[in-house]
């Protein structure tokens, strides 16, 4: 299945990361996971910006975008023409994925790769509002959270 914007790939995407939280985490994973979930995807995003914040920021975020109540451990704005290119947008909270990470029995390191993968793919326009959409967005987000760890030695 493939999105609006595969087109076959292009450069690697520009990645900006925004540290905005406490909790202590490899920070060089997290272009990796985007770099790699874009490959897979074969999509084409020029540039990311990636912040990751804590619980209470990232509730009122959920609450101002999303009209929900609480934290949630990724929000992501579809990618838009810029003047910098194809750029997209994605917000991690590292307080929910540290929760996530222990009840999947994994690192942090490695579910804020999963979950910065599944950010990227959602600016390249993949969804997972289906069973279907689901399962693909979970194959290229484990693939790309492997490699990401892989690369940059964490495994």
């Amino acid at each position: 299945m493939k999105t609006p914007s595969s087109t076959g790939g292009s450069a690697e995407p520009r990645v900006e990361l925004r540290n905005l939280q406490d909790l202590p985490f490899p920070e060089k994973v997290l272009p990796a996971a985007v770099r790699q979930a874009v490959a897979l995807a074969q999509g084409t995003l020029d540039c990311l910006s990636l912040a990751v914040v804590d619980a209470e920021r990232m509730a009122r975020l959920n609450r101002a975008y999303l009209g929900r109540e609480g934290p949630t451990d990724v929000i992501a704005f579809p990618a838009e023409e810029t003047p910098q290119g194809r750029c997209g947008e994605v917000i991690l909270c590292a307080t929910v994925a540290a929760a996530q990470a222990q009840e999947c029995g994994h690192s942090l390191a490695r579910e804020l790769a999963i979950l910065a993968a599944h950010g990227a793919l959602h600016t390249l326009g993949y969804r997972d509002d289906t069973s279907a959409g689901r399962e693909q967005m979970r194959v290229l987000q484990e693939r790309a959270a492997d490699r990401a760890l892989s690369e940059v030695g964490l495994v």
